[in-house]
């Protein structure tokens, strides 16, 4: 065998395995879509299929028209989008003031920050709880989305990147008389859009999904996000069978995260590899 077939062979090889990666992962998405479409979301039958024989929108016509489906839709959006934008903020503010200005204890600073990181959420969850409350914040979308603005990943990402933030262009800046506010917008700020497209993503991901913290603080129906609002249809006795219901939500619930990926795509896949190399 030539040089030439065996590298050909390894191509093909390489191709085959991928394929097969991709597919174990597309697989999951496409049941949910399937079951989506199939009444009852396929419990009433023990077959296996990969295509239902007569698909149908009921799932989604049943569960938009009993639940208020679009309300917890746009609560999950508004959480998700004005959290994520003022993460951002903080993850740049605090990155760029952590990578690049010298002041005392900022080792230490940073320290805490990470160890921050290990505690886990069971921990402060009654203490956020409590404090949440006493300002008057429970079933309210803020009592989501202030307590998620201090993202100690994200800083930490911002920090590595601007790490590699050449020190003279900023210097240079300040010499030819700007501020630290323009220095940061309009010197700093345009070499981060690959930083920004990782932290978009990240963050609007994590808010998206999250569950734990908004079923503490939201109470009422109306007030849910798209997580816990699929919590409350497995156990909803308005419906014969509750995983068609779960499937059709789910499968709505997926597009932003798609649409948010799709947008911020490449500027993603450049910030990774920016930080990853700084």
């Amino acid at each position: 065998m030539t040089r030439t077939s065996r590298r050909r062979t390894r191509r093909w090889l390489l191709t085959a395995a991928l394929t097969a990666v991709a597919a174990l992962v597309v697989f999951p998405l496409y049941w949910m879509v399937v079951s989506a479409l199939t009444p009852g979301g396929q419990s009433q039958s023990s077959e296996f299929y990969l295509w239902p024989d007569a698909p149908t929108t009921d799932n989604f016509t049943e569960v938009f028209a009993q639940q208020p489906v679009w309300q917890w839709l746009g609560n999950s959006f508004f959480v998700a989008s004005v959290g994520t934008a003022l993460s951002v903020c903080v993850s740049l503010g605090a990155g760029y003031a952590l990578a690049k200005y010298r002041f005392r204890g900022r080792g230490l600073l940073y320290a805490a920050f990470l160890v921050t990181i290990m505690i886990p959420i069971q921990v402060t969850l009654v203490p956020a709880f409590l404090v949440t409350a006493r300002l008057g914040l429970v079933d309210s979308p803020w009592a989501v989305i202030l307590p998620t603005l201090f993202d100690v990943v994200g800083i930490f990402i911002a920090r590595q990147f601007m790490l590699g933030v050449p020190d003279a262009l900023i210097e240079a800046a300040r010499l030819d008389g700007a501020g630290e506010l323009r220095t940061f917008f309009r010197v700093v700020l345009p070499t981060c859009w690959p930083l920004v497209g990782v932290l978009v993503i990240l963050g609007f991901m994590n808010r998206w999904n999250d569950f734990l913290w908004p079923l503490v603080v939201l109470q009422g129906n109306e007030s849910l996000t798209v997580p816990v609002g699929l919590s409350t249809l497995t156990n909803n006795p308005a419906f014969t069978s509750p995983w068609g219901a779960v499937m059709a939500v789910a499968t709505v619930a997926v597009v932003p995260l798609l649409v948010v990926f799709l947008v911020f795509q490449r500027t993603f896949v450049q910030g990774i590899a920016s930080t990853g190399i700084k």
